[in-house]
């Protein structure tokens, strides 16, 4: 499997400061910055970036279970909510919120649950970061 990487930098202090991002792919080359984290600026933020890179991660992950079952999606949608919050004086990420609806022929709702719990803990990206709370609501469409 190929490393991928992504490099950040970053000029000047962390209040009026700013940053980029490259991708190795040249498909992520974005700014950030502190303001990202707190407002809505047209800048992205590592925050969302995890979003990013969790929300597609469980789509393909469910994908190739349902797939690998006989059960091939016609679509998967999902969204990742980071939540950052201060705790005991430090910053972290507290929660991911996944809400996933899917397109699956001939697929009841409880095997739907099934094969969308089992994306949520097997993803790699889920696996990445188990010290966050993730939580997941599925809905077969």
């Amino acid at each position: 499997m190929p490393v991928n990487q992504a490099t950040a930098t970053w000029k000047g202090d962390l209040m009026h400061g700013s940053g980029h991002i490259v991708g190795k792919t040249g498909a992520i080359d974005v700014t950030f910055s502190l303001k990202s984290r707190s407002e809505n600026t047209s800048n992205t933020n590592p925050e969302e970036l995890i979003g990013a890179a969790h929300s597609g991660c469980y789509s393909m992950m469910l994908s190739a279970l349902l797939t690998k079952a006989g059960k091939p999606p016609e679509e998967i949608n999902t969204v990742a909510k980071v939540t950052q919050d201060v705790v005991n004086g430090e910053f972290l990420i507290t929660k991911i919120e996944l809400s996933t609806k899917a397109k699956v022929p001939g697929l009841s709702k409880d095997e739907f649950a099934d094969f969308a719990e089992n994306a949520k803990k097997n993803c790699p990206v889920s696996r990445a970061l188990t010290g966050t709370n993730i939580t997941l609501e599925a809905e077969l469409l």
